[in-house]
C-alpha cells in the first residue's frame, strides 16, 4: 500500500473511534511541538483506544495495568514511593477518570499480591514495587502487566520543553564551546528532538499494538502513521546519528532506551544533542528542506480529503 493509501486509510479509520483527546494542561506543550513541527499528524499521535475499555471487560485487569504503569513512570524518574493521590492525578491525565475510591482498592490488591508493598510515613501512605521491573524483556510480556503510555508520554514532555528552550540552550554552548551559528543551531536542535518526539509516539505505538486491551489494528495503523512522519524528516540523515541520538533517546530505559534524572545526564542529552546540530549541518540543512516540501504536500492531501468528505 502506497504511503498516500495509508494516510487516506487511517483518516478514514480514525472517525470510527471515540479518542481520548490530551486536556491536562501539563502535556499540552506535547501538542504544541506536533502542532509546529508534524501538524500533519496532530490529535493522532495522541490517540489512546482500549477494547476492554469500551466494551467493559478484563476492566479489573485494565486499571492495575494503568496503575502499575503509572507507578512504573515515577520509578523511571527516580522516585520509588508514590501515595495513592499521586496516582490518581496521574491517572487522569492519561485515561478517562476513576474514583479514588477505586484506585485505593486496586492499589491495596496489588498489595496482596505482592506486587507493590506500603511503607508509612506518619499518616501517609507510600506504595513501592516489590520487584524492580525487569529489564530486557520482550515488549510483548513487559505490556502485560504494566501500560507503557505514561511513561512515553513523560519522556515525550521532557523533550518538549527542551524544545520549547532551545535559544536558552544554544546560548550556553556558544559560550562553552565557541562554536556554531546561533540561528543555525536552534533549528537544527528543535528539528533533532522533534525527530526524537516522533520516535517516542512510534515507539509506543509498537508497544500499545502488542496490549492486551488494545484496539491492535488502530495502534498498528498509528504506528504506520508514525513511520511515514518519521520518514520525512529523517530519511537522509546519517545513519549514525539517527543510530546513536535519536534511538537511544526516544526509547525508554526498560527497552534500553538511556535513563535521563539527575542535571548530569540532562547535561549530557543536551550538550549531545547540539553537538550533532553543529556537527552534522549540510545534513540537516538538506533533510530540512525536504521535510518541508513534504509537510506541505502531506497537509495538502489532508485538506484534499476533507474537501472530499464535504462534497460525499
Amino acid at each position: 500500500m502506497s504511503e498516500n493509501s495509508k494516510i487516506k486509510d487511517f483518516s478514514i479509520e480514525l472517525d470510527k473511534f471515540d479518542s481520548i483527546q490530551i486536556h491536562d494542561s501539563e502535556l499540552l506543550i506535547i501538542d504544541k511541538v506536533i502542532q509546529e513541527f508534524a501538524p500533519e499528524i496532530a490529535f493522532l499521535y495522541q490517540i489512546r483506544e482500549d477494547e476492554s475499555e469500551e466494551q467493559q471487560i478484563k476492566t479489573g485487569r485494565l486499571h492495575e495495568n494503568r496503575i502499575l504503569g503509572i507507578i512504573l513512570k515515577f520509578y523511571l524518574e527516580g522516585k520509588n514511593k508514590i501515595t495513592t493521590g499521586e496516582v490518581e492525578q496521574e491517572y487522569k491525565k492519561y485515561f478517562k477518570e476513576i474514583a479514588r475510591s477505586t484506585i485505593s482498592t486496586y492499589l491495596n490488591m496489588l498489595k496482596k499480591e505482592s506486587t507493590l508493598y506500603k511503607e508509612r510515613d506518619g499518616r501517609i501512605v507510600y506504595y513501592i514495587f516489590y520487584e524492580d521491573p525487569p529489564k530486557g524483556i520482550k515488549p510483548f510480556w513487559f505490556t502485560r502487566i504494566f501500560c507503557i503510555v505514561p511513561a512515553y508520554f513523560e519522556r515525550a514532555l521532557y523533550f518538549a520543553g527542551l524544545y520549547f528552550s532551545a535559544e536558552k540552550y544554544v546560548a550556553k554552548y556558544i559560550a562553552k564551546f565557541q562554536s556554531g551559528d546561533r540561528k543555525t543551531l536552534i533549528r537544527n536542535f528543535k528539528f533533532l528532538i522533534g525527530i526524537i518526539i516522533l520516535n517516542i509516539f512510534k515507539n509506543r505505538s509498537s508497544k500499545c499494538v502488542l496490549c492486551q486491551f488494545s484496539k491492535r489494528e488502530m495502534y498498528d495503523k498509528l504506528e504506520e502513521m508514525m513511520k511515514i512522519a518519521i520518514k520525512d524528516r529523517a530519511d537522509v540523515l546519517p545513519e549514525e546519528m539517527l543510530e546513536i541520538l535519536v534511538e537511544k533517546y526516544s526509547e525508554i530505559p526498560v527497552f534500553n532506551g538511556i535513563f535521563i534524572k539527575g542535571d548530569k545526564d540532562e547535561d549530557n542529552v543536551i550538550e549531545n544533542i547540539l553537538k550533532f546540530s553543529d556537527d552534522y549541518k549540510k545534513d540537516l540543512d538538506f533533510q530540512i528542506m525536504v521535510s518541508s516540501r513534504r509537510k506541505t504536500l502531506r497537509l495538502k492531501q489532508q485538506e484534499a480529503l476533507v474537501n472530499q468528505d464535504i462534497e460525499v
